[in-house]
């Protein structure tokens, strides 16, 4: 399988928020797809933040359906600039201001009627807040806690799709749990055996199963950041919440 390096600068395509962040004053092409995507990718945290408000499930949707609805019509993103670039932290600003100014309209009426709607699943959205820690984490912390998790989840789903293109979903099912944050059950020797696969052979798929990982999540997170520059930041913030 190839797999192309990925440079800082390549990074930055029409599907990122640095484009977002210049549709603000210009009609930069696919800014509204990129964040239309970025939204469908992310909804789930916002989600979980305003579950841990003390929202009921149902209630819970509506509120970050609506939200969305207004982020994406009324275009709010044009409040973002360039000194708080970050995604992650605009967006939960936002949700917090339209809780405050708009809670009691929003469960009013009809949501979002004649407005762009991203699809959430209340199912799949109630499992997941399901699993989350029952202890005493504030909702700003497991925003945070399920903003690392989305990311990472979003850069192993595309190695995932990668692999199967190849026709190698297989190897990455095998693979897979030597990856970081996975807890292997075998050692490479052992696994290697299982395999039929000589070690350093393992071992060697394993280091481009990793380097690619690495790849895609840092592309994943310059989807987020206004800038090159803030990639490692981000990268050390979500490393710091997940390992809290």
């Amino acid at each position: 399988m190839t797999t192309p390096g990925i440079g800082a600068r390549s990074l930055f395509t029409t599907t990122h928020w640095s484009v977002v962040l210049n549709a603000a004053d210009s009609s930069a092409p696919g800014a509204q797809e990129a964040l239309e995507k970025l939204c469908r990718t992310y909804w789930y945290p916002l989600y979980a933040y305003v579950r841990r408000q003390g929202q009921r499930p149902e209630d819970a949707q509506d509120l970050t359906q609506e939200f969305f609805a207004r982020f994406l019509e009324k275009k709010y993103f044009q409040r973002a600039s360039r000194e708080r670039g970050r995604f992650r932290t605009f967006l939960l600003t936002s949700l917090k201001n339209f809780l405050v100014n708009e809670w009691d309209r929003a469960r009013a009426g009809k949501r979002g009627g004649g407005a762009t709607h991203i699809p959430l699943s209340s199912l799949t959205a109630e499992e997941q807040y399901s699993r989350e820690p029952s202890h005493d984490l504030t909702a700003d912390k497991i925003y945070e806690r399920t903003w690392a998790m989305a990311v990472l989840d979003e850069a192993r789903a595309h190695l995932q799709a990668e692999y199967a293109a190849a026709g190698k979903a297989e190897r990455f099912a095998q693979l897979e749990p030597f990856l970081p944050g996975e807890k292997a059950k075998l050692t490479y020797a052992e696994a290697a055996r299982q395999l039929d696969l000589a070690e350093g052979t393992l071992k060697s798929d394993v280091h481009r199963l990793k380097q690619r990982y690495r790849e895609l999540l840092r592309s994943e997170i310059a989807n987020t950041v206004s800038s090159p520059a803030e990639i490692n930041d981000e990268l050390r913030h979500l490393i710091a919440v997940m390992s809290q």
